[in-house]
């Protein structure tokens, strides 16, 4: 009988993920599945582009596995029964249950509201297509001079804030912050920030944390109110709760406990990558919600599974974080690289060429997802028959 690898989710780590395995696996042994909610790759660090009315079109997954052997199940996960070795799936075919003998869960994470009162009901956000053109629909009914406000100093805050005030000068743009936007970066990648945003004509409330969103106005902490008439929300995110549902050991913040080779600490059968992973990278730190990260990750987590299906010691890949890539708009952007203990250093790139090479990440990401293994021999390798091996199924 085959070895069922089933890979949740098809993002930046789990697609690259999935080609990856089944360029390198045998189909006479393996047989994967990825399972996904919906049926393109969906690029999100380019959502906020989309949102702002920019023509962003995304590669279906079929043409993405094309010519690969893997198999796809639209629908969503609602759970994981470890004992059985199952997934719960629902989708427009009704309900399944898809078995595995290996699972990578690369769900990756969506919108986290924080509690605050009316976050949900009001805001907007661009963590997902289906919400990203929901914000798009509405930032193109309004009219002149309408007030957008982002909410969130971190990475998606920044660069929504200036996407939609190039995109939409007609429109009031404001960000507001906790404290200052960008303060992680070095003080010349700073005032670029600062710069930046006054020539798009961002306004920028500092020390304004949001503690109620109503359907014109924003609560910031004192009381101060702040108009929208678009409240755009990037300040959290969080994993899906099936991982802990099903009884596997997570952090705090949900995210799977894994190993450095992205197994989980509880369920050896059981891999993580992206942002759904509690892994620590080489500076002794968690690695932080990113598409960095999904890479490395993903990259480790697939080597692992690799070996020990084909029974050879498994390699360590690096977990290094390098640094942070910020757009502001399509003509200039902040390139930040970090040190070991992830403190930003005193260099940092910016202006149009920090852009043009932020667009080449782009373009190479989406590139990577359909050519996993360029420049990798094809070699298709075949599934030890090592009796007693966690996980593992002989080949037929």
């Amino acid at each position: 009988m085959k070895h069922r690898i089933v890979v949740l989710g098809a993002g930046y780590a789990g697609a690259f993920a999935a080609g990856n395995l089944a360029r390198r696996l045998s189909p006479a042994d393996t047989e994967i599945t990825v399972v996904n909610a919906a049926p393109d790759f969906v690029e999100r660090m380019r959502l906020h582009q989309l949102a702002a009315g920019q023509d962003i079109t995304f590669r279906t997954l079929t043409d993405v596995f094309a010519g690969t052997g893997v198999r796809l199940r639209i629908g969503h996960v609602t759970g994981i029964a470890l004992d059985r070795r199952t997934v719960a799936v629902t989708g427009e075919d009704g309900d399944h249950e898809v078995p595995y003998d290996t699972l990578l869960h690369a769900l990756g994470s969506s919108v986290a509201h924080q509690g605050v009162p009316g976050a949900a009901e009001y805001a907007f956000d661009v963590t997902g297509r289906s919400s990203a053109l929901r914000l798009r629909e509405r930032l193109a009914a309004l009219g002149e001079g309408a007030n957008v406000l982002v909410v969130g100093e971190g990475l998606t805050g920044i660069e929504t804030a200036g996407e939609l005030a190039e995109s939409r000068p007609d429109l009031s743009v404001a960000l507001a912050a906790r404290g200052e936007p960008g303060a992680w970066l070095s003080p010349k990648a700073r005032r670029h920030l600062r710069e930046s945003f006054g020539r798009l004509g961002v306004t920028v409330h500092e020390h304004a944390g949001i503690v109620a969103v109503e359907p014109e106005r924003a609560i910031a902490t004192g009381g101060r109110s702040l108009p929208a008439d678009v409240t755009v929300w990037a300040a959290g995110f969080a994993v899906p709760s099936v991982a802990a549902d099903s009884g596997l050991e997570v952090a705090g913040s949900g995210r799977i406990v894994v190993d450095r080779t992205m197994r989980s600490v509880s369920h050896p059968d059981v891999y993580a990558a992206g942002d759904c992973a509690y892994a620590i990278g080489d500076n002794g730190r968690p690695l932080p919600m990113s598409c960095a990260s999904a890479g490395v990750t993903n990259m480790q987590a697939t080597a692992a599974i690799i070996a020990r299906l084909t029974g050879d010691k498994v390699p360590v890949t690096g977990l290094t974080y390098y640094g942070n890539h910020i757009s502001l708009g399509r003509r200039d952007a902040i390139f930040q690289m970090v040190d070991g203990d992830a403190r930003s250093t005193s260099w940092y790139l910016g202006g149009r060429t920090a852009a043009r090479l932020k667009a080449g990440v782009l373009k190479g990401a989406g590139w990577g997802i359909v050519h996993p293994t360029f420049g990798v021999p094809r070699r298709r390798r075949r599934v030890a028959t090592v009796p007693g091996a966690a996980g593992v199924r002989t080949g037929a």
